[in-house]
This record gives structure tokens, C-alpha cells and sequence, in this order.
């Protein structure tokens, strides 16, 4: 038996080596191929024969918030912490990112130079154009009513000199701010540009029709008054939004009405405080019957 095997062990040893050689090509093909595929790649796909790796969330995208570099922030800071005390937490506004917004915005900045010293006082200010800018416990009391977060999307009729946008601009993800006052929307532009506002997009135009390719919003915000709430505001206002704005009745006295809307789409609205406002102009001026919608 020795010799016999002996005979027919260089046959045997041939056909292993050919095998060996064989296993060893494949091994070679199949670790190409490994190496060539993308490390992110799924190597397995599901019934369907779609992969199971998950497409990046579109709505994951941040838009830049305010920078706080331009010199404005700096200055007059102990008169905005009085501001902020004395007119705004003693009138029981509490929402810590609205105080927070209200002691780092320079409300100078948005003020022509001559009126700029009563910046912090408590009442509201010319601007030009037969137009002012709010008196700061009211910009702070509609800020607090939205009930904005960081991840809110605000719509403001009515931009002034652009200090209430830059406000909610504070705390909310993106702020679309409406002036009819052309010369008023570029001086805002400019100054929200110029201080640091990525966030805060400012359009010349009719309010009434609200920014439609933008909406939904959750939360809306008007600084002129109304003779009635225009349709268009009320159909971009998210499920779930709400919107507060000055609401002029038949005998001319104003009222901060608070709208809300939920998950179903039903108005609730409610009448807040007495105020008084500069008119909102164009579109809602006309005779309901007459408006576009």
C-alpha cells in the first residue's frame, strides 16, 4: 500500500493545488469587490428591492441665526436692561427668550438719529413716512402671545424700521417681514443686513396677501391695523399657528386680537388688549366684497 500511494500522491497533490489555486482567485475577486464598494453602502435591500440606506431629511436644513458682531449690540446695554425690567417683567411678560430678545437687540439702531436718545423710553417713536416703531412692552406682550421656539417660522405684516422682525428673529428659525412703504422695507432691509440678521427676509408689498410660496407659518404677527383679518393671512397660518394682530372695529377703537387655529383648521379669535396702531394699508382698504382672496 505504501507504494501505491506513493504512485499516486503527485496526481492528488496537482488537483489540490489547482483547487487551492481556484479558492484563491475567487477569494481575490470577491475582496475586490468589497474594497470597490462605498463604505456608506447597505448591502442588503429590502422586499421591494429598494435599498434600506434612509435619504437625507430635507427638513433638517438651519438657516444662520443673528451674528451679533456690528457695534450696536454693545452699546446702551444697561438701558436695555432697564427697559426690560422696569417696562416689560413688571407687566408680567415672563417668556425668557422674549426678554432675552428685548435686552440684545439694539432698538436704537432701528431709530432715525434724532430720535435715537429716547430709544429705551417707554413709548413709541417716529420713523418716518407717517410710520413708528411700537412701544417696546408692546413688541415684547405680541412676541410672548406667539409662543414662537427655535424652530418657528414667522410671517410679520407690517416691517416699520424692521426692530419687531429683528425680535422675533431672536428666537425663531426664519422671519418673512411685509412693508407696503417701499422706502420703509429697503431702510429695514438695510439695517437688518447691516446688523446681522441672515434670518429675517424683508419683501416691499401688500401685507393682505401675506407670502404665500412660504408658507405655512407658525405664527403671524400684524403691526398695523386692520379694518378685518384678511383670508389670505388666515389660510397660511399652520394648523396649530397662531397669529395676533390690531383689529380696528366700527368705531375706530383697536384691539390686539389674538387668532389661533388648530390641528383641524377651526378659528378661534379673542380680544386681548385696547390699542392703537397706525392703519394698515392697500388691499384690506377696499370693501370686503371688492377684495381679491
Amino acid at each position: 500500500m505504501n507504494n501505491e500511494l506513493t504512485k499516486t500522491n503527485p496526481i492528488k497533490a496537482n488537483k489540490l493545488a489547482l483547487i487551492a489555486l481556484a479558492l484563491l482567485g475567487l477569494f481575490a475577486v470577491i475582496s475586490t469587490v468589497n474594497c470597490k464598494r462605498p463604505a456608506n453602502a447597505v448591502s442588503d435591500a429590502n422586499e421591494n428591492g429598494k435599498s434600506n440606506q434612509q435619504a437625507p431629511d430635507t427638513n433638517d436644513t438651519k438657516t444662520a441665526q443673528p451674528k451679533h458682531k456690528h457695534p450696536a449690540f454693545a452699546e446702551r446695554i444697561e438701558e436695555r436692561t432697564r427697559m426690560v425690567a422696569r417696562q416689560i417683567q413688571s407687566r408680567d411678560v415672563n417668556d425668557p427668550n422674549v426678554l432675552k430678545a428685548m435686552r440684545i437687540v439694539p432698538r436704537h439702531a432701528f431709530i432715525p438719529a434724532g430720535g435715537q436718545r429716547y430709544a429705551y423710553a417707554d413709548h413709541p417713536l417716529p420713523i418716518g413716512n407717517r410710520q413708528t416703531i411700537s412701544q417696546p412692552y408692546i413688541v415684547a406682550f405680541m412676541t410672548e402671545a406667539l409662543k414662537l421656539d427655535p424652530n418657528s417660522k414667522v410671517l410679520e405684516i407690517g416691517t416699520g424700521s424692521g426692530y419687531q422682525a429683528a425680535v422675533c428673529g431672536e428666537i425663531a428659525r426664519e422671519v418673512y417681514t411685509i412693508e407696503i412703504v417701499e422706502e420703509l422695507a429697503k431702510s429695514a432691509k438695510k439695517v437688518l443686513n447691516e446688523l446681522g440678521y441672515p434670518n429675517v427676509f424683508v419683501r416691499a408689498g401688500d401685507g393682505y396677501f401675506g407670502w404665500p410660496e412660504k408658507a405655512p407659518f407658525d405664527a403671524i404677527i400684524g403691526t398695523a391695523a386692520a379694518g378685518r383679518i384678511p383670508p389670505p393671512l388666515l389660510e397660511q397660518l399652520k394648523p396649530g399657528g397662531r397669529m395676533i394682530l390690531p383689529v380696528e372695529g366700527r368705531l375706530g377703537f383697536q384691539h390686539l386680537v389674538l387668532i389661533t387655529k388648530d390641528n383641524k383648521g377651526n378659528i378661534s379669535e379673542s380680544k386681548i388688549m385696547p390699542v392703537r396702531f397706525v392703519p394698515m394699508t392697500g388691499e384690506v382698504m377696499k370693501p370686503e366684497e371688492e377684495s381679491k382672496k
